[in-house]
């Protein structure tokens, strides 16, 4: 009888439903109608963010401003919102400015050829500081009561909109990996990028709408957490940088690149969300709770990259 393989993200799939059964099993109040609502508002943000991440570290690269990307945008879209503007033409003008920021690290990444992680951590601080220039540290409100529906409103009584939201950008950005040209390219980028030069793919062309995409993503996640908080300040989201690179990581993406799916970064987005859940019912503080989130990515990168190793050796023998 053929023995059954299970892919890492299935694996991570059953590791998730496992947390889940446990966690309910075990924590007071996991299960409870509250909690659950809280994570179906909570995830959406959180997921597009480590999706956006994933993208980025398939190339090789990384983005440490994605979520000032996210909060540069937000406050565009306060501030249009706060003066009277309309809720269409303020979103526009946000997904632009974070369109912007995604094009200047494509364009330094690209075309001029910097590290990545030289790159975005340049213009992390560099949106930062626009934003406190800006803000002057304030958060920045005045939202109109149909854009709070996006973070805050349900389709049918049932499912949150920001659920649905994600669940489209999610299907959306799988289809785009897997069954465009465009998808292919990024895989090869982040496997080979001499060998997918000399296969006649424009590398800087597909890097380019990497960081665009990622922007964009960002920006979304930015909409949700803006119409959800009524409120925009310059550390919108930024407890999620260092946890959207775990989730990328422990969905399975290669962080030398070259691999990585989105359904892997959506099962370990939820199994963080959970554990971040669970752990604050327990009343353990947010400080550990960074503590633990931090211990795992350092355990995952530890395990991938000995997996790594392990591999590479077993190449060199079976070759020998």
């Amino acid at each position: 009888m053929k023995a059954i393989s299970l892919s890492k993200e299935n694996i991570l799939g059953l590791i998730a439903l496992s947390v889940f059964v446990l966690m309910s099993l075990f924590i007071p109040g996991f299960f409870g109608h509250n909690n659950l609502n809280n994570m179906m508002f909570q995830l959406p943000e959180f997921g597009l963010l480590a999706i956006a991440m994933m993208i980025v570290i398939v190339t090789g690269g990384i983005d440490l401003s994605i979520t000032y990307i996210a909060a540069l945008s937000g406050v565009t879209i306060a501030i249009m919102q706060s003066h009277g503007y309309p809720i269409i033409p303020s979103i526009i003008v946000g997904i632009i400015v974070g369109l912007l920021c995604g094009l200047l690290n494509g364009v330094i990444v690209s075309k001029i050829g910097v590290s990545p992680i030289l790159v975005t951590l340049g213009t992390m601080v560099l949106f930062e500081g626009i934003i406190l220039s800006i803000t002057k540290g304030n958060s920045i409100s005045g939202f109109s009561e149909v854009y709070s529906l996006i973070g805050n409103g349900y389709y049918m009584g049932i499912v949150p909109l920001s659920m649905i939201i994600f669940i489209i950008m999610a299907i959306l950005t799988g289809v785009l990996l897997t069954k465009t040209k465009w998808g292919r390219s990024v895989y090869m980028v982040g496997s080979n990028p001499v060998a997918s030069l000399f296969s006649g793919v424009n590398n800087s062309r597909v890097l380019m709408k990497v960081y665009l995409f990622a922007a964009l993503l960002s920006v979304i996640a930015s909409i949700i957490m803006t119409s959800r908080y009524n409120s925009a300040k310059v550390d919108l989201g930024s407890s999620y940088l260092l946890q959207s690179v775990s989730a990328a990581v422990l969905g399975g993406t290669e962080i030398q690149g070259g691999y990585g799916k989105v359904i892997g970064t959506v099962y370990a987005a939820i199994i963080f969300q959970m554990l971040s859940s669970g752990l604050n019912l327990l009343g353990v503080p947010r400080s550990i709770v960074n503590v633990i989130m931090g211990a795992i990515l350092i355990f995952v990168l530890v395990l991938n990259f000995v997996k790594y190793k392990l591999d590479e050796k077993a190449q060199k023998t079976a070759v020998a």
